[in-house]
């Protein structure tokens, strides 16, 4: 006979534990390995193995009723779902294969000197003015070129994706305050996204056109590659700029941290991996059971809800010694701040390169940061970003 589900009286949407969702979710994953949340009738679990174990079990745990609060076989979704992220497999099997085709090394590698090129720039003009917005200068800005360059969109409009973006991960929430501001003005944003991937309005050489290339190849139809562009840029962007701009609050309040960095800047990809850990922009995804499901001795009833809480996943210390410590040298371990399984993140590789691009070019022409004051944190329901982060870039 399993064991009654604890329960925790808890609002894990709450923007003020959604500054900061690992205090809660550490809470939770201590408290129980299954913990039951009355308030949206779901279940949340945060103890990294067991996240794990979930995103692998796509046949008990599905993302076909969207990995959001919301339950599509319940309620419609306000977009259309991702027809490679709320879909299981085989489906799953055959447009992840276009879109990583479109993202294949080979791919990316090919663009790695323009992008090299185009970081410092950016981070030229960013040091000249000294005093900056690590977010707006940085964080939002080199993403929104490099991205819509490799991408293929238009230039004109591009900060729409910001906007989408802000809608895509509040809408994986509760109707709270935060969905709300996002929705506003959505037909705008909803419009350009519309012309912007149409297959006329993507560059020829652009990875929006590589995904349309399957339909010439018989692998999917049109309406497939515009929904799989679509895809790409809903998420594309806001974890991206939300990772670049953690990472540059990360070592701006570490000095000698950036120092080390500085002198090995081989070691960017393992930092990276300990900003995605430590920082966590992703703190939650959803899956509905599809039956009544055992998770580690508790049964999680099937039309159920799991809130699977990256977040506080990694920092489980059952994994990490001293989980609650930013240390970039940290023998990396695998994380799930980027899913796991089938559904592991598949545009990873894109942000990488981008990210790689930016950091590697501060460490050549930066030779400290220093943080003016306290960046301004900007909640969501998904995707915990910062609005502002003052800093003084020193050239060297």
């Amino acid at each position: 006979m399993s064991a009654k589900l604890p329960e925790l009286d808890c609002d894990p949407y709450d923007p003020a534990e959604l500054c900061a969702p690992a205090g809660l979710q550490g809470q939770i994953r201590e408290l129980a390995p299954v913990v039951a949340i009355p308030r949206y009738a779901a279940v949340a679990v945060a103890r990294v193995n067991l996240v794990e174990q979930i995103y692998r079990d796509w046949q008990h745990f599905t993302s076909a009723r969207g990995v959001g609060l919301a339950d599509f076989a319940r309620e419609p979704p306000w977009r259309p779902p991702s027809i490679v992220l709320e879909v299981d497999p085989p489906a799953h099997e055959r447009t992840r294969h276009v879109l990583a085709g479109a993202l294949s090394p080979a791919v990316l590698n090919a663009w790695r000197p323009q992008l090299a090129a185009l970081a410092a720039d950016f981070v030229d003009a960013a040091s000249a003015q000294g005093d900056i917005d690590g977010v707006r200068e940085l964080a939002e800005a080199f993403p929104l070129r490099a991205f819509g360059d490799l991408v293929g969109i238009p230039s004109a409009g591009r900060e729409h994706l910001l906007h989408y973006g802000r809608m895509v991960f509040n809408a994986l929430g509760p109707d709270n305050s935060l969905l709300r501001d996002a929705l506003a003005g959505a037909e705008q944003t909803l419009a350009w996204l519309s012309a912007a991937c149409a297959p006329d309005a993507l560059s020829p050489d652009g990875l929006g056109a590589r995904v349309f290339a399957g339909v010439e190849q018989g692998l999917i139809d049109s309406h497939e590659a515009t929904l799989l562009v679509r895809s790409l840029l809903s998420a594309g962007i806001d974890t991206t700029v939300a990772t670049l701009a953690h990472l540059l609050h990360c070592f701006a309040a570490d000095p000698g941290a950036w120092q080390q960095l500085r002198a090995a800047p081989a070691a960017v990809p393992g930092a990276l991996d300990e900003v995605l850990r430590f920082a966590s922009p992703i703190h939650t995804f959803c899956r509905t059971s599809v039956v009544d499901a055992e998770i580690d001795g508790l049964i999680i009833p099937a039309g159920t809800k799991v809130l699977l809480m990256m977040a506080g996943a990694n920092r489980d210390p059952r994994r990490w010694k001293n989980p609650e410590q930013f240390d970039p040298n940290r023998t990396r371990r695998p994380h799930v701040a980027l899913g796991h399984g089938v559904h592991v993140c598949v545009g990873q590789h894109l942000a990488r390169l981008e990210i790689r691009a930016l950091v590697e070019a501060l460490c050549h022409r930066v030779r400290s940061m220093e943080l003016l004051s306290d960046p301004l944190l900007a909640p969501g329901n998904a995707v915990r970003g910062i609005a502002r982060l003052p800093l003084r870039l020193f050239p060297g």
